[in-house]
């Protein structure tokens, strides 16, 4: 009698799964998500992304898997990192600086930002105080933070320093621009966090 009931309960769950397998499917279309880092102004290729297939509402804008090749060959509108899905406002004119703010590029060494920054990471940028104390500068004071949103980044091949792109409040980047170098440390954010 007990291998019975075991028996009864093994299929009513296979078909619980198969059912739930089959309706959890539905409704999956293929759409493009970007396979690594792409900045601003990069001239979208085949191999910068991948098919995938999601569950979305029709209201999530998405470029699906059969229109690929209409965004093939157009420059990036924003910077976007691996995983993320391709919208059809990712490509075409730049989006970036928004209305108010401007880039400014800092270039820091390793222990300066963490490792895991990337394009879109919300930041707070922190000027440190200078390693050496010299005369007087016209630099921010030590302590001054600003929000930032990384637009991009390159590792320089020469040495360690990786050069980070930051949209700031425009009076913020003028601000930031004239920190001296090795002064600035960046902070990663939680997703929505300022």
């Amino acid at each position: 009698m007990p291998h019975l009931l075991v028996g009864v309960l093994l299929v009513l769950a296979c078909v619980g799964g198969a059912l739930w397998w089959t309706t959890s499917a539905q409704g999956r279309v293929p759409v493009l998500a970007v396979t690594r880092p792409l900045s601003v102004g990069h001239v979208l290729e085949r191999t910068d992304v991948r098919e995938v297939e999601i569950s979305a509402a029709d209201t999530v804008a998405t470029v699906p898997a059969e229109q690929a090749t209409t965004v093939f060959g157009r420059p990036m509108a924003t910077s976007l990192g691996p995983g993320a899905l391709l919208t059809p406002d990712s490509v075409g004119p730049a989006a970036i600086p928004a209305a108010g703010h401007a880039i400014v590029a800092v270039a820091l060494k390793p222990g300066q930002f963490p490792l895991e920054v990337a394009a879109g990471s919300p930041t707070l940028v922190v000027v440190t105080a200078p390693s050496s104390p010299s005369g007087a500068s016209v630099a921010p004071e030590s302590g001054q933070t600003w929000p930032a949103t990384v637009t991009g980044l390159v590792k320089a091949e020469s040495d360690q320093t990786t050069v980070i792109s930051l949209q700031l409040v425009g009076d913020a980047a003028l601000a930031l621009a004239q920190v001296p170098v090795g002064q600035v440390s960046l902070v990663m954010l939680a997703g929505g966090e300022r």
